[in-house]
C-alpha cells in the first residue's frame, strides 16, 4: 500500500487533451493525484491491478474492450473498486449498463471542475454522489420492463437496418419468430413501429452514432 495520503486517481480516456484535462484538475488539489493514465480498456485493467488507485474515472466510448466491460472486469477482480463514469453518452441505457457494472456514479464530459473534484472526495469516501438528472434517467430506465437476452439480439439487429428475413436467417429462427419477438419488444420501448424503436434506441444508447445501421 502507498504511503501517500492523497486520493490516487487514475484516468481512462481514449483522447489526450481529456486525459491532460482531468489530470491537471486533479493535480492542482492538495488531497489528490493523477497515479495513472490508460488509453483503453485494456490498459486500464493492466494499469489498474498495477497502481490500485483509490478513484478511477471511467470513459464509456474506448477503442477495444469498452468502458462498461472494463468497469465490469475490473470490479470483478478488485470489488472495492471505486470508478467514477465521466462520458459524453447520456442515455438511460448507458447510465443503467455502467451502474450495473460497478461504477459508483456518473458524470457527463461538460461536468464542472468543482463538481468533479468533490465527487471524487465523496467517493472515495465510499459514498455514490449521483447527479439528480442522472438519477432520474436511471430511475426511469429500472422502472422500464426488461427486454429478454433475445428481443435485445432481434431488437440490435432490427436498429441496424435487418429485415425480419435477414434477422431470421442471423439468428438461425423463424421468421415468425421474429415476428413475435418485434411485437413484444415494441410496447416494452414505448413504441408502435421500427422507426420510433430506431430512434428510442438512439436516444436511450442503446445503440450509438458510431454504430450506424447496416445499407
Amino acid at each position: 500500500m502507498s504511503s501517500d495520503p492523497r486520493i490516487r486517481v487514475m484516468i481512462v480516456d481514449d483522447h489526450f487533451m481529456v486525459r491532460v484535462g482531468l489530470a491537471s484538475i486533479i493535480n492542482t488539489q492538495p488531497d489528490m493525484t493523477a497515479v495513472a493514465e490508460a488509453r483503453n480498456g485494456l490498459e486500464a485493467l493492466e494499469l489498474f491491478e498495477k497502481h490500485q488507485p483509490d478513484v478511477t474515472l471511467m470513459d464509456l466510448r474506448l477503442p477495444g474492450l469498452d468502458g462498461v466491460k472494463a468497469i465490469g472486469e475490473i470490479i470483478k477482480k478488485f470489488p472495492q473498486a471505486r470508478i467514477i463514469v465521466i462520458s459524453t453518452y447520456g442515455g438511460d441505457e448507458d447510465i443503467f449498463r455502467a451502474m450495473q457494472a460497478g461504477a459508483r456514479t456518473y458524470f457527463m464530459k461538460h461536468v464542472d471542475g468543482q463538481e468533479l473534484v468533490n465527487a471524487i472526495r465523496a467517493v472515495h469516501a465510499g459514498e455514490c454522489p449521483i447527479p439528480p438528472d442522472v438519477a432520474s434517467l436511471l430511475v426511469a430506465r429500472m422502472r422500464r420492463s426488461e427486454l429478454s437476452p433475445r428481443e435485445m439480439e432481434v431488437f440490435e439487429l432490427l436498429v441496424r437496418g435487418m429485415s425480419n428475413k435477414e434477422i431470421a436467417k442471423e439468428l438461425n429462427i423463424s421468421e415468425g419468430t421474429v415476428r413475435v419477438h418485434v411485437s413484444h419488444l415494441l410496447p416494452k420501448l414505448g413504441c408502435t413501429d421500427r422507426a420510433q424503436a430506431i430512434a428510442e434506441a438512439f436516444r436511450r444508447g442503446i445503440v450509438h452514432v458510431s454504430e450506424p445501421p447496416k445499407k
